[in-house]
């Protein structure tokens, strides 16, 4: 058995062994434990119930590392997407009014059309179509989006009548305690600390308990808890038309979060053919498919390909043992997690801005020189925070790209279907008038 899993593995082709295999798992596991803890916390504030979407995210994150591990066999783990549970609560849900139960559905319907896409062949056209320097425009513009929220929930920042934005009350105790969290964060980060950011939403969210800013007790768990949210998807109300471009935001973000970890991570680990081609990489698109759907089953937003996989490679993980080490440490958080309860946003709030400067790493991939590139990609990365949603964001970027093409004489080198979105944008903007 042992030399057979070994074999399916390519243990001996990768160099791999299951010491390292097992360790690699456990470093990528505490590298992004924290979104056990963030991810109720936001989409909590969606009304969803924070015990069921803690089991949730649990659940759904083994889900995908098992099917990465054992179908796709890649050291990538998975667990709901950043930055697609704040669309998701903010935009969807508390913007638009669309109840949780409907906007699971769509994030559903986006898992199954990425499968499709997989299916019909149609993934290369949609790689090879879109504009990369929009694609690390919406990572960028993702990042600063979730930077803000985690700002505004730490009191750092607030409303203001006059310029939109200000400064917030830094003398706040519960402001002062979340910049102490942050503070931990990036010293634990810049010693190279590994579970720097669940140590500081833990050691915060307890600090604050002790000062009396907030209660916390022990909540009692039954794994029935999951029930509020198990299957509690609106397929039917996610197929309005109304919700079509919510299901396209999912969808695209999805794709190409997968597709940039991929690469990220495989060159990282060798993975990588010379010829530039991902083995087998059909199985890991659909292993992200799949999780994504299987997510919204279990009640929680998209499911896509974590960059903290790195932290794995650099550990030695080579084989998709690494992917199913880190999913079984999920299921084991699935017992304990949720006996914390609700973690307070003040507690979680550093995690979010630390995630935000993170994915700043993308502004080096967008060539700023050039005007074409650069000024969708700012238009891009601006919108996305200013308005509050990914949509709009990527409605002023294709917009932008192709009207500048066109205006340059370089109309010939625009996909068709960059015309088609953009077309489809440009009504949405004179249609809805706003996102």
């Amino acid at each position: 058995m042992r030399a057979a899993l070994e074999s399916y593995f390519q243990f001996r082709e990768l160099g791999a062994d299951w010491r390292t295999e097992t360790l690699a798992g456990c470093t990528t596991f505490v590298t992004m434990a924290y979104i056990i803890f963030v991810n109720p916390s936001i989409l909590g504030q969606a009304g969803m119930p924070q015990q069921a979407v803690t089991a949730a995210t649990c659940l759904a994150s083994a889900i995908g590392c098992f099917l990465m591990g054992a179908l796709a066999r890649y050291p990538i783990a998975l667990a709901p997407g950043m930055g697609l549970n704040a669309y998701f609560t903010y935009t969807v849900c508390l913007g638009l009014g669309v109840p949780w139960q409907t906007a699971l559905g769509a994030v559903f319907l986006s898992g199954l059309l990425f499968l499709v896409l997989i299916a019909a062949g149609i993934r290369q056209l949609i790689l090879e179509s879109i504009p990369r320097d929009l694609y690390s425009a919406v990572a960028v513009g993702i990042g600063l989006f979730i930077a803000l929220i985690g700002m505004r929930n730490a009191g750092i920042v607030q409303a203001s009548p006059a310029t939109m934005v200000t400064l917030g009350n830094l003398r706040e105790p519960k402001t002062l305690l979340a910049l102490g969290g942050l503070l931990l964060i990036c010293a634990l980060m810049v010693r190279g600390v590994r579970a720097a950011m669940l140590i500081g939403i833990l050691a915060t969210a307890g600090a604050g308990a002790a000062l009396g800013f907030f209660e916390w007790t022990p909540q009692p768990y039954s794994p029935r808890a999951l029930g509020a949210t198990w299957l509690a998807m609106d397929v039917r109300g996610a197929l309005s038309l109304g919700l079509l471009e919510i299901i396209f935001v999912f969808l695209f973000v999805d794709v190409f979060d997968n597709v940039g970890t991929l690469v990220a991570v495989g060159a990282r680990a060798g993975l990588i053919g010379p010829d530039g081609r991902i083995p087998r990489v059909n199985r890991i698109l659909a292993s992200a498919a799949a999780a994504s759907a299987a997510g919204a089953a279990c009640g929680t937003s998209t499911v896509v390909s974590y960059i903290e996989s790195a932290a794995g490679v650099v550990a030695g993980g080579r084989t998709g043992v690494t992917a199913i080490v880190c999913g079984l440490l999920f299921l084991a958080a699935l017992v304990v997690a949720p006996l914390f309860g609700a973690v307070p946003a003040q507690a979680t709030a550093p995690a979010l801005i630390v995630v935000g400067a993170l994915m700043l790493v993308h502004t080096a991939d967008i060539e700023w020189t050039r005007p074409a590139a650069s000024i969708p990609a700012f238009l891009t990365l601006a919108a996305i925070p200013m308005t509050f949603s990914i949509a709009n964001g990527l409605a002023f970027g294709f917009t932008a790209h192709t009207l500048l093409r066109v205006l340059a004489g370089e109309w010939r080198r625009v996909h068709w279907l960059v015309y088609l979105l953009t077309a489809l944008f440009l009504l949405r903007f004179f249609y809805l008038g706003q996102g």
